[in-house]
C-alpha cells in the first residue's frame, strides 16, 4: 500500500489498529478459553469485552476523518497465534501456563499501545484533535488492562511462594 500524504498514513494507521484490535479480541477469547486459572480467565474475558467498545471508538475515528478502514494483511497475529499455539502446548506445568498466557497478553496489548501512542501523535498532526481523545481514551482502557495483567502475573507468582513456604514448614 502506499501512502502519499499524512492523511494516508493516518488512516493506515488508524486501520492497521482497528483490525489488530478485532485480531487481539479474538485471540484473547482463545486464550481465555484454554486458561485454567479462574481469574486470568476473568480478565482476559472482561478485556474482549472492552474490546468491543473499543471497536465502536475506533469506527468513530474513522466516522470524524470521513474514511473507511483499509484492508491490511495481518500475517502478523496469525503467525503470533500460530507460535502461540505451538508453546503453550508444549508447557506442562500449571503455573508456567499461567504466567505463559499473561505473558502473551502482555505482548499483545503492548503493541497496541505503541499503536495508540503513534495514532495519536498523527491525530494531532493531522488536525484531528477530537479523533486524538477518542484513541486517548482507548489508550486509557489499554493501560488500566496492562496494569491489571501486572497484578495477575503478581498474584500468580505469590501464591506459588506462599504454597512452597507452606509445604516447607509442613516438612519441617
Amino acid at each position: 500500500m502506499s501512502v502519499k500524504n499524512p492523511k494516508e498514513f493516518f488512516v493506515a494507521l488508524l486501520s492497521e489498529l482497528r483490525q489488530g484490535t478485532e485480531r487481539t479480541t479474538k485471540i484473547f477469547q482463545e486464550i481465555s478459553q484454554v486458561a485454567q486459572n479462574p481469574d486470568i480467565k476473568e480478565a482476559l474475558e472482561a478485556r474482549a469485552f472492552v474490546s468491543d467498545k473499543v471497536l465502536a471508538t475506533l469506527d468513530q475515528c474513522f466516522k470524524l476523518i470521513g474514511e473507511q478502514p483499509v484492508k491490511l494483511s495481518g500475517r502478523m497475529h496469525d503467525m503470533f497465534v500460530e507460535d502461540f499455539r505451538k508453546e503453550l502446548a508444549e508447557i506442562e506445568s500449571p503455573v508456567a501456563r499461567h504466567l505463559f498466557i499473561l505473558a502473551k497478553a502482555n505482548h499483545l496489548i503492548h503493541l497496541r499501545i505503541a499503536e495508540y501512542v503513534t495514532l495519536i501523535a498523527a491525530a494531532d498532526m493531522t488536525g484531528h484533535y477530537g479523533v486524538g481523545v477518542l484513541l486517548e481514551s482507548c489508550l486509557a482502557d489499554t493501560l488500566a488492562f496492562v496494569e491489571r495483567t501486572r497484578r495477575l502475573i503478581r498474584n500468580v507468582i505469590e501464591t506459588k511462594v506462599s504454597e512452597r513456604v507452606a509445604d516447607k514448614k509442613v516438612a519441617a
